[in-house]
């Protein structure tokens, strides 16, 4: 506990950079830090101001948050030199010292992806990012995202559509503070069967300047960033730009050339990313990083049959010159929602279809 203790106090230095404590930590052992003279910090890189805080260390704040961790067993802190702590995050430019976190903390070790997009989606969005999240659970992934409006919202509710203990939300405020408030109800649902993350502590409010923080977090877990929908100003693309400095593999989801909400998307395939219809895709390039075991539902196999056999005429005749809803084309063709979305823009791309506020309408056959 003496050592969580100092790991805590020493998060209220300002200013103090991962890599300059990192390599303090080569020499000095972290409670020694605390025992040095001022002369003798000053020489090792701490500044005036760092110092002070040093010297004046709030030790009631620390075990406020010790007090706050013991209140239930759903609550946990997990310092650098702690086992728990995730592999995967250590090898980022600026990991956090301490992640506070409610919930199942056993998630954090386990093959990730993050799916992440704009808090303004598109029916289109929010339906991919929850079965593209279900699907890859299914395959035996942990969904990580931001617990946002929108496409990060769907995502996670995909995730926990498929089972328990699926998903992880990493947040820019405390652990314990709901934002936006009209995700109550699934911050509870991620409580009760994910894990809540975050490295603020708790209390801490909704900051502006916290959120793009924590998108190095949600890219530093995953092995890859699944990007659903996204317009050019999204955070979701701060993540992605994060992922690529971490050597994290992106992906991106297309859509019309009209749709606004998803030129971030295609702006990173011109960039680089794969281009994601099924999550075949996705696999295919994560095979190598993280083991999976085979998706129950629906095989890798019998989804790429289905593609050879299910022809673009075929899917036509279930369309209308009147809107159809996407989920009325799910259940008229019984194929999973990504294998529908994935024909579906391959006929707008090809102008037989048209994206509608309430689905597609055929325009030629």
């Amino acid at each position: 506990m003496d050592t969580l203790r100092h790991w805590l106090a020493i998060k209220q230095v300002k200013g103090l950079r991962s890599k300059q404590l990192l390599k303090l930590l080569e020499y000095y052992s972290l409670e020694s830090l605390f025992l040095l003279s001022q002369d003798k910090l000053s020489s090792i890189g701490f500044n005036p101001n760092q110092i002070n805080i040093l010297k004046n260390i709030n030790w009631p704040l620390v075990d406020s948050q010790v007090d706050w961790l013991n209140a239930s067993d759903l609550h946990h802190i997990i310092h650098w030199q702690d086992d728990r702590y995730p592999e995967n995050l250590k090898q980022i430019s600026s990991p956090p010292f301490v992640l506070y976190a409610v919930g199942h903390l056993e998630l954090i070790s386990k093959p990730q992806i993050a799916v992440v997009g704009s808090r303004n989606a598109s029916r289109y969005g929010t339906d991919n990012a929850f079965q593209f999240s279900k699907s890859l659970v299914e395959a035996g992934l942990i969904i990580t995202s931001g617990l946002a409006a929108g496409i990060d919202a769907w995502a996670h509710k995909g995730a926990l559509s498929a089972k328990r203990h699926s998903t992880i939300a990493v947040v820019g405020t405390g652990p314990d503070v709901v934002y936006p408030k009209r995700n109550h109800d699934l911050t509870q649902q991620i409580i009760q069967a994910g894990l809540i993350l975050s490295e603020f502590p708790p209390g801490t409010p909704a900051r502006s300047q916290n959120f793009p923080r924590r998108n190095r977090i949600i890219s530093g877990l995953s092995c890859g960033v699944l990007v659903v929908e996204a317009n050019v100003k999204s955070g979701s693309l701060i993540t992605a730009k994060y992922a690529l400095e971490q050597n994290r593999e992106v992906f991106a989801i297309p859509s019309s050339i009209h749709e606004t909400r998803a030129k971030g998307c295609h702006q990173l395939i011109r960039q680089g990313a794969k281009l994601v219809e099924t999550i075949t895709d996705i696999l295919e390039e994560i095979n190598d990083l993280v083991e999976v075991p085979q998706m129950s539902l629906f095989s890798q196999k019998d989804e790429k049959k289905v593609k050879e056999n299910f022809t673009s005429h075929d899917f036509l005749v279930n369309l209308d010159y009147e809107t159809t809803s996407i989920d009325e084309l799910v259940a008229r063709t019984n194929l999973p929602l990504d294998i529908v979305l994935a024909q579906l823009l391959d006929l707008e791309l090809q102008g037989l279809i048209a994206a509608t506020s309430g689905g597609y309408t055929l325009l030629r056959r």
